[in-house]
C-alpha cells in the first residue's frame, strides 16, 4: 500500500498566489488598482526570492502576478492621466 507522505508534497507559495490575485485586481479596479499593482509587484518579488530558497511551486504564478501588476499600473496611470487631461482641457474655456 502506498501512503500519502505530507513531507514530500510540494505546496504553492502563498505570496505567489497573492501577487497574481493583486495583479488581476489591479487591472480591473479603477484608481485603487494603482496601489494594488504596487503591492502585487512587491509580493511577486518576495515570492520569487522565497521560491529560490524553498522547494515550493508557484514560480509561474509569481511571474504572472508581476506581469499583471505592471500592466495594471500602466492602465491605471493612463486612466488617471487621461482624466487629468480631460478636466484640464474642459475647464480652460470656462472663466
Amino acid at each position: 500500500m502506498t501512503y500519502f507522505d505530507a513531507s514530500t508534497s510540494n505546496t504553492t507559495n502563498s505570496k505567489a498566489i497573492g501577487s497574481l490575485l493583486l495583479g488581476i485586481l489591479s487591472i480591473m479596479i479603477p484608481f485603487i488598482g494603482l496601489v494594488l499593482g504596487i503591492i502585487g509587484i512587491i509580493f511577486a518579488r518576495i515570492a520569487k526570492k522565497q521560491l529560490t530558497k524553498t522547494n515550493e511551486n508557484g514560480r509561474g504564478l509569481a511571474i504572472s502576478g508581476f506581469i499583471c501588476s505592471v500592466i495594471g499600473i500602466i492602465i491605471q496611470l493612463f486612466i488617471i492621466l487621461s482624466l487629468i487631461t480631460y478636466y484640464s482641457i474642459t475647464t480652460v474655456g470656462i472663466s
